[in-house]
């Protein structure tokens, strides 16, 4: 099982993506994705979020909105449970991150990147400020098979 958090931060109608185009045997390699990575052994979903935004990207995060939980039932061999979030309070200078290409995307072309089938759901449900918890299930092809979600007042 692998415990990790996604963060999306969001200013004048963009979002921070990372293009992951660096790391040798990147699961991700090529796609776009939000900034984050694993908790570390005792560190909560927060602590993780604002600490691997500011590896990844020299911005400290002054504020999270939670917006859910993801489970990616045998993603790449492993059940990965992911914290989502959102952030537009945050400072500081972006730098040169070692995980890939940094850029602030125009909101409206978000989902014409190369992402992950099931970035186009969960990134509407926060576009919408739901509240969600959400499995998604992938082949070993990297094929999305099917997804559930529940929504939360």
């Amino acid at each position: 099982m692998k415990l990790a958090t996604l963060v999306y931060l969001k200013k004048n109608g963009q979002t921070l993506m990372l293009h992951r185009i660096k790391k040798a045997r990147d699961i991700h390699e090529g796609k776009w994705n939000g900034l984050g990575g694993k908790l570390e052994p005792g560190e909560s979903p927060e602590a993780c979020a604002i600490r691997e935004v500011r590896e990844e990207s020299g911005l400290t995060i002054e504020t999270l909105r939670y917006g859910g939980l993801l489970v990616f039932s045998g993603f790449k061999g492993d059940d990965w449970y992911v914290w989502v979030y959102t952030a537009d309070n945050f400072s500081g200078e972006l730098i040169d991150s070692d995980e890939g290409r940094l850029a602030w995307i125009p909101d409206d072309k978000i989902r014409t990147l190369p992402l992950w089938p099931s970035d186009h759901y969960f990134l509407g449900w926060l576009e919408q400020n739901k509240l969600f918890s959400a499995r998604f299930e992938y082949s070993q092809q990297d094929e999305m098979l099917g997804h559930s979600v529940v929504f939360h007042a």
